[in-house]
C-alpha cells in the first residue's frame, strides 16, 4: 500500500493508525464504510465550507450524515456557510474531491468534528487520496489539528 502525506503525518507524530485501501472507481460515501469493513456511523467525511465573513472552516462529518449548515454556522459563531466549490477545493486545500482529509490540508483551518466521534474508539476517514482511509482514535485526531467537537449533522 502506498503510503500517503497523511499517513506520514501520522507516523511522524507517532500516532497509532489502521490504514485501508478501496478501489476509489467503485465508491463513494457510505460504500466506502462497507468497503473497509466499518460502520458508517464512525467513517467520516470531510467537508470544506465559506462563511459569510469569507473564512473557511472544515467539519468531519459521518459518511450517513449530511452536514447541518445551521448548527455548524452556530459551531463556529458565523451567521451562514455553504460549501465551496469543488473546483476551489484543490487549491485551498491539495486534497481533490473524495480525497479530502482534515489532517494535512495546505493550511491549518479552524475545525469541527460531529459529537458523535468521541463515542469511538476509533474512527476512519480519507488518507488524503482517494481509495486511501486511516482509521485512528478521535482523541489523537483532535489533539493533532487542534479540533473542536460539536453537533453539526443531521442523519441522511
Amino acid at each position: 500500500m502506498e503510503k500517503t502525506n497523511v499517513m506520514r503525518i501520522l507516523s511522524q507524530n507517532k500516532i497509532e493508525y489502521n490504514s485501508y485501501e478501496y478501489d476509489p472507481d467503485e465508491t463513494v460515501g457510505e460504500n466506502v464504510a462497507s468497503l473497509i469493513g466499518r460502520p458508517a456511523e464512525s467513517t467520516f467525511k470531510t467537508l470544506v465550507t465559506v462563511a459569510n465573513t469569507k473564512v473557511n472552516f472544515v467539519f468531519v462529518v459521518p459518511v450517513n450524515c449530511s452536514l447541518d449548515l445551521k448548527k455548524a454556522a452556530k459551531a463556529v459563531g458565523v451567521k451562514s456557510i455553504e460549501m465551496i466549490k469543488q473546483k476551489e477545493l484543490l487549491p485551498l486545500t491539495g486534497y481533490i474531491h473524495g480525497g479530502c482529509s482534515p489532517i494535512g490540508m495546505k493550511k491549518r483551518f479552524r475545525t469541527v468534528i460531529h459529537n458523535t466521534a468521541e463515542t469511538f474508539e476509533k474512527i476512519a476517514f480519507s488518507a488524503g487520496k482517494r481509495g486511501y482511509q486511516v482509521e485512528l482514535d478521535p482523541k489523537n485526531l483532535i489533539k493533532l489539528i487542534g479540533a473542536e467537537l460539536a453537533d453539526i449533522a443531521i442523519e441522511d
